[in-house]
């Protein structure tokens, strides 16, 4: 009996270990296993190791990190039918493994699809300056869009970044115009806010000579001593005293006096 048994033992145990290398399974602590029973679901079993029944059971693994889609360019036409290109950063992870498994063929391809068409869906109901200004925004509404697509699926979106928007070369020429004459309306602005503000000073600054004579005279000595300092040719004339006229012949006579000599 043991002559018999002993060739049959090796073959045995080489049918045990390879039942127990099928049937014993582990995953790692961001991953699990969707078990399939004859077809159906029977659950879901990670992080570690578990057992399941070879032949009869069916074992899909997930990944439960965040990945990354990168939507490529997307030709889009906004509001005001203006041609541009996007392209954006979508950021999502698996949180219900039997669903991303049982409600949609590939939730991978699903999602990088979806998230293309909702960048066109949402950039097309937008102008070009919401568009260039309002990126903030645009990216909750797309996430809040894709979410709530991708729920069913198991899946969250965790974010969504537009990357870069590229314009045709004819509006950026048309937006640096924009942007030059909006720049020049402001100094012009500025330019007049303060030609207004120094009108108001000398109004109110000629109240005050008005009030007080004394003071405008001193202001005038002290110009005149202000052009002395550059030792300039100066004529001093009481206010009132003399014409223009006869001011402007003896500035001349004076000057032609040091021409003479």
């Amino acid at each position: 009996m043991n002559g018999f048994t002993s060739p049959l033992l090796v073959p045995v145990l080489i049918v045990v270990l390879l039942i127990l290398s099928q049937a014993i399974k582990m995953v790692n602590e961001y991953e699990r296993v969707v078990i399939f029973r004859l077809g159906r679901l029977s659950g879901v079993k990670g992080p570690g190791i578990f057992l399941i029944i070879p032949i009869i059971d069916r074992a899909a693994k997930i990944d439960l990190r965040v990945v990354t889609i990168d939507v490529p360019k997307q030709a889009v036409i906004t509001k005001d039918n203006v041609t541009v290109e996007v392209d954006a950063v979508v950021y999502y992870k698996v949180v219900e493994p039997g669903a991303a498994i049982t409600q949609v063929e590939n939730y991978m391809f699903a999602t990088s699809t979806l998230s293309q068409t909702t960048l066109r869906d949402v950039l097309g109901q937008m102008e070009l300056d919401q568009v260039l200004s309002e990126r903030e925004n645009i990216n909750m509404e797309i996430q809040e869009l894709l979410d709530a697509s991708t729920d069913p699926w198991g899946i969250k979106v965790t974010g969504v970044t537009i990357r870069d928007v590229l314009l045709p070369e004819t509006m950026r020429r048309a937006i640096a115009k924009q942007a030059e004459a909006e720049r020049e309306k402001r100094a012009r602005i500025i330019l007049a806010e303060g030609e207004y503000q120094a009108a108001q000073r000398m109004k109110d600054a000629a109240f005050l000579y008005q009030d007080t004579p004394t003071a405008i005279k001193l202001r005038e000595l002290q110009t005149l001593a202000e052009i002395a300092r550059e030792k300039n040719l100066i004529v001093v004339t009481p206010s009132g005293a003399v014409e223009t006229g006869n001011i402007a012949a003896l500035s001349k006579a004076v000057t032609e006096r040091k021409e003479q000599v």
